[in-house]
């Protein structure tokens, strides 16, 4: 009787789901188009087969990297691996959606090539040129410094400024370097002489926490710059004639960051909670996006990379080819690059918040995309990847946060700082972020892994700035140790 019943047992039994050995697909790219018609595919296919088929599909010249997704999940090794059999319908053609990787790599930064000494007092911010070439640093010594990257020496110190350097900008065409300081001046720099160029601009009666430049293909002669100050205004500057054009009054309470967009509209953060859209031409307020419970730390435009780099193609353009070439032409390479990431014009934009949360907006509706909460304290830096496919924030909670940015959907946290994380800067390739800490240290963390990728010890306390140069090749940070570090592969 026993026998019989374990003989029932084992025929009663479900059998496994198999995977069939061919399946019907079809290769679509993240915006739906279509690659090609449904093809058959064997169920154990390879990414690198897959990525075959893909450029075969699409006829590209250059066989460029991809990656696959099914649903929500990539497929890492096979497609039968990431298959799950209980939720396809392996009947039907199984959608795979396939996203370019950029072509090139840059590499992980791995060792501090040159620390260089100079300013008296904590380094607040720096930043790269467009173009690479040359590396800013503000202080609260009151003095600009620019750097020889070459040799990895100081070049010019900028004397000027009566307190504390807050904020320097590169202008688009990297002619002209701005900074601004806690008395609320602004002024302009040759970056080849170190010289003041012009009149100092002054009209803000508190510090200046950001300043933005009008993007290079709308107008490619660069005079037009905006700041955002603690008094509550943000200004438009002719930095030719020295003058204030607009002054946009509307926000209650402290302005903290300003972007100007590739399409005309000024983008400005503040402690009144809001983030508000400005028309640059005029100054008049378009939209106020609120939800905000605290005081808005910063935003980031998707359009940032394209706008920051201008006419340069820092990556590609290793031989310089921009210098042979006319103004209209740089111009009309700005555009282009900038329709490419952003072809209707409408930009997304995102926040971060003291409420420890982030919000994602479009700029052609009030109502936010979503609301990207997990972080468990002050959030203060945010940069959408130069591919603007992807989101990081960084917190007050040791963490940095990566998240995807058409839909603000979670996608992991990388935790190893041990204290609140400051500053983040990504990879020209959109694979690195790079974060700057109060413990003292950088950590460079990869995408695809999800996980650190090299600890980066060395300054003496804690790191205000970092940047990531536009061509990849090298990474600055300084901080309250008043040393600029440089650090390469």
């Amino acid at each position: 009787m026993l026998a019989k019943k374990q003989k029932m047992g084992k025929e009663t039994e479900p059998e496994p789901m198999v995977v069939p050995h061919t399946l019907q697909a079809r290769l679509i790219s993240d915006t739906g188009e279509e690659a090609g018609p449904p093809i058959d595919l064997p169920s154990g296919i390879t990414t690198q087969q897959l990525g075959l088929i893909c450029n075969a599909l699409l006829k590209n010249e250059e066989t460029t990297p991809y990656l696959f997704f099914v649903g929500e999940d990539e497929i890492k090794k096979s497609l039968e691996d990431t298959l799950d059999l209980s939720s396809v319908d392996t009947e039907n053609v199984i959608d795979i959606v396939y996203q370019p990787q950029a072509v090139f790599k840059v590499r992980p930064v791995t060792r501090c090539t040159s620390s260089m000494p100079g300013h008296a007092e904590a380094i607040v911010s720096l930043h790269f040129s467009p173009d690479g070439a040359h590396l800013a640093s503000g202080s609260g010594d009151t003095t600009v410094r620019l750097w020889d990257l070459n040799t990895e020496t100081p070049h010019f110190t900028c004397s000027g400024h009566k307190q504390w350097v807050l904020c320097v900008a590169w202008s688009p065409d990297g002619q002209r370097l701005a900074s601004a300081c806690k008395a609320g001046n602004i002024i302009i720099w040759d970056p080849e002489t170190g010289q003041q160029v012009g009149r100092t601009l002054s009209g803000h009666k508190k510090h200046i926490n950001g300043l933005s430049w009008e993007p290079y293909h709308q107008n490619p002669e660069c005079r037009k710059l905006a700041s955002a100050s603690s008094d509550g205004d943000c200004r438009i500057w002719d930095v030719k004639l020295g003058q204030c054009l607009l002054n946009i009054a509307g926000h209650t309470n402290a302005v903290t960051a300003v972007r100007w967009g590739g399409a005309g509209i000024l983008y400005t953060s503040s402690k009144d909670r809001t983030v508000k859209m400005w028309r640059a031409a005029d100054g008049i307020l378009c939209r106020t996006f609120s939800g905000h419970a605290h005081w808005v730390n910063s935003i980031a435009l998707s359009t940032d990379y394209v706008l920051r780099t201008g006419p340069f193609q820092p990556v590609k353009d290793r031989l310089k080819t921009h210098l042979s070439m006319s103004t209209e032409e740089l111009c009309a390479a700005a555009l282009k690059r900038y329709q490419a990431v952003c072809p209707d014009e409408v930009e997304s934009l995102v926040s971060c918040s003291d409420d420890n949360t982030l919000y994602l907006w479009r700029n052609n509706q009030n109502k936010c995309v979503q609301r990207l909460t997990g972080h468990q304290n002050v959030v203060n830096d945010v940069k959408y990847s130069p591919d603007v496919k992807l989101i990081a924030s960084a917190s007050f909670d040791k963490s940095v946060r990566l998240w995807r940015a058409h839909d603000g959907q979670f996608i992991a946290t990388f935790r190893g700082h041990v204290q609140a994380v400051y500053t983040i800067a990504w990879s020209a390739d959109s694979r690195l972020i790079v974060s700057g800490s109060k413990d003292s240290t950088l950590k460079v963390w990869s995408v695809q892994s999800k996980k650190l990728a090299q600890e980066l010890p060395g300054h003496a306390d804690e790191v205000f700035g970092v940047d990531w140069a536009p061509d990849g090749s090298r990474v600055a940070s300084g901080g309250k140790d008043k040393v600029i570090k440089l650090w390469a592969h």
